[in-house]
């Protein structure tokens, strides 16, 4: 239930002026506001008044405009204060009970995992092991450890399989009457976003608006619209304004400017703090050694090694996905994902709360390599390609993961993208269907991974800048139903799965 607007707004900000008072950033302004005490220009009869304009000149409102945009665009808006905390997390019960059942399931095949290798699922490094890992922390793809006996904890199909189990048990066999004619593979009644609406949402991908990465090849002569565009792109850079940034990024990013856009869009400014922190993350991969590191070595060896365009950052993968497994503050998200993270106990203290560790916060690690490898073009500085990646991740790819009904999340996709494809592509969609090769067993793959690994490069963040742009994954699902739309010439004639894909 939505609250009346003014005490929503009111819980707003008291929870943001709550989260931010934690942060480095009110100390940075605490102290800025001292410093300024001995300007000449700050009067004591107008004290507050000064200080606030010399924040404001002095760059410093602008960072805490931005800090506050970017908790508005993570956390969702505040439940009426009747509502129970897991509504925070997913408001649908049957969604809540399948994404914890689907967590066991991953934690019984770790687990499993652990008993026939007897592995521990964490232990420390010998003293000799942490200094070798240390040494060849900036080349770890050269070791070629055995890994054959690990298996990857679970696969998209595997996932695609409860998604398509997934039922509401309010409605008796889809007796809702606007349901029933939905021919996909998901059966659950969710609201997704009709052309219409999706047209006026993504306005600025209107045929008549210029697009980076299209129109810079179009029959205007392109170095116009590309002109312009960078020239208003450099403008947007030197207001360091978030908000400016997101609304910009709509019709694609400059190369050159790409990675500063993202950055203040996702408010990362790698501090001295936020450097000592990934630091502190390295030496803890580097004392202890977790089975999760086994699986990540592998994941990185099967998907990047044989990657054209990936496999030279080898390195930076691991580096990032070994302190992202150690990461704790990674756990803040779940109070707005419908996951919940998974805990072991230590040793004999089954169920004492006292005892337990969460571990590892998260665990599809084939598709976060695909996140971080894209990323690698971008930033060189391993702290600055770790914050980004772990920002991109609690904002958007860990709903590419779990079961909950957010618009972005990867139900919600599956659904827009069949609805898309039934609704204007029907014959395409029916014959699909007659010989077995339904759309969505083709697509979810490139969903599941944001495209990741499906598109060259630069087209991939061509389409990343809108995820951005739109804090939204649906651009995800108009993209593959696109595809199927682009190719629907030639997927009439096949007749079987194989030749679909």
């Amino acid at each position: 239930a939505m609250l009346d607007p003014d005490s929503g707004l009111s819980l707003t900000i008291a929870r943001i002026v709550q989260r931010l008072k934690g942060s480095s950033l009110h100390s940075q302004l605490e102290r800025q506001a001292r410093v300024s005490l001995h300007k000449p220009e700050i009067k004591l009869e107008s004290l507050k008044e000064d200080i606030k304009d010399f924040l404001k000149t002095s760059g410093w409102e602008k960072k805490l405009q931005n800090a506050v945009y970017s908790e508005l665009n993570v956390f969702p808006a505040p439940c009426h204060p009747a509502a129970p905390p897991e509504h925070m997390k997913e408001p649908l019960a049957y969604m809540r009970k399948a994404q914890g059942s689907w967590e066991k399931r991953i934690l019984r095949s770790l687990n499993s995992m652990c008993t026939e290798l007897s592995i521990p699922l964490a232990q420390k490094r010998p003293v000799s092991e942490q200094k070798e890992l240390l040494s060849k922390w900036n080349e770890m793809g050269t070791d070629e450890p055995d890994l054959s006996l690990f298996r990857p904890v679970y696969a998209p199909k595997d996932f695609l399989e409860v998604l398509m189990n997934l039922r509401n048990p309010n409605y008796e066999n889809g007796e809702q009457p606007s349901f029933r004619n939905h021919l996909g593979l998901i059966q659950v009644p969710l609201k997704v976003k009709d052309i219409p609406e999706l047209k006026e949402d993504f306005s600025e991908l209107g045929l008549n608006i210029g697009q980076l990465g299209i129109d810079d090849s179009a029959q205007v002569p392109p170095e116009f619209f590309e002109n312009e565009h960078v020239r208003v792109g450099q403008k947007v850079l030197a207001e360091q304004d978030s908000a400016a940034a997101q609304q910009y990024v709509r019709q694609g990013c400059p190369t050159a400017l790409r990675a500063d856009l993202w950055a203040l869009i996702l408010n990362i400014s790698n501090q001295p703090e936020d450097i000592l922190y990934y630091e502190q993350l390295k030496s803890n991969v580097i004392q202890h050694d977790l089975l999760v590191d086994s699986l990540i070595f592998k994941d990185v060896k099967l998907t990047a090694s044989n990657d054209d365009y990936y496999f030279v950052f080898e390195d930076y993968l691991y580096q990032v996905l070994l302190c992202f497994s150690r990461d704790t503050s990674v756990l803040e998200h779940f109070a707005y994902s419908s996951a919940t993270p998974p805990k072991s106990y230590i040793r004999g203290k089954l169920g004492m709360e006292e005892y337990a560790v969460f571990y590892p916060p998260n665990v599809n690690y084939n598709s976060f390599i695909l996140s971080v490898a894209p990323l690698c073009f971008l930033y060189h500085e391993p702290s600055k390609l770790y914050q980004i990646f772990r920002e991109m991740y609690v904002r958007f790819f860990f709903r590419l993961h779990s079961i909950s009904s957010h618009p972005s999340g990867i139900v919600s996709l599956c659904l827009l993208f069949e609805t898309l494809l039934q609704t204007h592509l029907p014959q395409l969609f029916y014959h699909l269907r007659e010989i077995g090769a339904q759309p969505l067993r083709i697509s979810f793959k490139w969903m599941v991974r944001a495209f990741s690994g499906y598109l060259a490069t630069d087209q991939l963040l061509l389409l990343w800048d809108r995820i951005l742009g739109y804090n939204s994954l649906e651009i995800l699902a108009v993209l593959a139903a696109a595809v199927f739309a682009f190719r629907a010439v030639n997927l009439m004639e096949v007749t079987s799965l194989a030749a679909a894909e």
